[in-house]
């Protein structure tokens, strides 16, 4: 196994707690309470959405536990999925740091850990599309 893919399999195991700690997230941002102002309509699409997303965090981290050598430059599909992955979680730290100031220094230690982790989503996969270490 070579070094990239033991990276892409930490990765793999990351995402899934990632998903794992999406399920923390209605009772620390109190969703019930937030989404009892909203129509019901943006309430369910809010929650299909969150739903989603959980999901496709699941699929990333079993794709990358399962086919670690194929995202590691394996493959074109392989490296244009790594590629679509290091994209997708390197465009979500600004959407990190434009969340609430207030609520990201109530939380700053998950805030930090959550950064730290989407850096290395992002490295971890650009290093597998680029074929680095291959």
């Amino acid at each position: 196994m070579s070094r990239v893919e033991v990276l892409i399999w930490v990765a793999g195991l990351l995402q899934l707690g990632i998903a794992a700690a999406n399920l923390l997230l209605p009772r620390i941002l109190r969703y019930r309470e937030n989404l009892a102002r909203m129509s019901p309509m943006v309430r369910e699409i809010f929650l299909v959405h969150s739903g989603y997303i959980v999901l496709v965090l699941i699929a990333f981290g079993t794709m990358s536990l399962a086919f670690a050598p194929d995202l590691a430059g394996g493959s074109r599909l392989g490296r244009f999925l790594s590629a679509f992955l290091a994209l997708f979680w390197l465009l979500r730290i600004p959407v990190q740091l434009g969340y609430d100031p207030a609520v990201r220094r109530k939380y700053r230690l998950f805030d930090v850990a959550f950064l730290v982790a989407l850096l290395y989503l992002g490295g971890t996969y650009l290093l597998a599309a680029l074929e680095v270490w291959r």
